[in-house]
This record gives structure tokens, C-alpha cells and sequence, in this order.
């Protein structure tokens, strides 16, 4: 059964940084694309960025140039480096792999909880 297991949430002050990772098992399996989603308190989940085979990035404009995603395939293990974090950035955030076969099937973790506040 494919699982797929977030780390890294905790509670962080504004302006500092978190690193999200997200691990797939079982190991091995190749994956299209990897994104981070997150939802905020009495809010819609949203998508926060996401990379593709080919290492290409996408970024939400409210997280660009203050989050990096990557992933390592030899790890099976997709990451979120979020810098200069803000208040409103607090979410609970999922991950989502998209399998390469069969076509349209994804997996979503189970959330790992990120808090900004003074």
C-alpha cells in the first residue's frame, strides 16, 4: 500500500524557517509530479508548489521567492524549505505524488501541522 508520510511541521516565530519533508513508500516507485498543498484554519485546501520529473518548479505568488521545493528520487523523499515565514502561512500542509502508471492516480499524505506566530 502506498503511503506517503510528512515531517517537519512545528511552531516557528515570524521571519524564521522550516524544512517539510515527505517520504514515499514503499521505495522504488517512480512518481510524475510531487506538490505541497496546505489549508488554513476555516479555510480551502490550496496549492502551494509542486515539481516535476524534470525538476521543473511552480510556486503559488504568495510563496514565491520565500519557499524552495525539491525532491530526491534516490530518497523517495520530496521537500518544502520555507524561509521568512509569516503569520498567515500558518496551515496544515499535505503533500500529493502523481503516479507516473496508471495514469491520473495520485496519493496525498497525511498533513503535518506548520504554526507562525509570536
Amino acid at each position: 500500500q502506498v503511503q506517503l508520510v510528512e515531517s517537519g511541521g512545528g511552531l516557528v516565530q515570524p521571519g524564521e524557517s522550516l524544512k517539510l519533508s515527505c517520504t514515499a513508500s514503499p521505495s522504488g516507485l517512480s512518481w510524475d509530479s510531487m506538490g505541497w498543498y496546505r489549508q488554513p484554519p476555516g479555510k480551502e485546501r490550496e496549492w502551494v508548489a509542486d515539481i516535476d520529473r524534470s525538476a521543473t518548479e511552480n510556486y503559488a505568488a504568495s510563496v514565491r521567492g520565500r519557499f524552495a521545493i525539491s525532491r530526491d528520487n534516490t530518497k523517495d523523499t520530496m521537500y518544502l524549505q520555507m524561509y521568512n515565514l509569516r503569520p498567515e502561512d500558518t496551515a496544515v500542509y499535505y503533500c500529493k505524488a502523481v503516479a507516473i502508471f496508471p495514469p491520473g492516480t495520485f496519493f496525498w499524505g497525511q498533513g503535518t501541522q506548520v504554526t507562525v506566530s509570536s
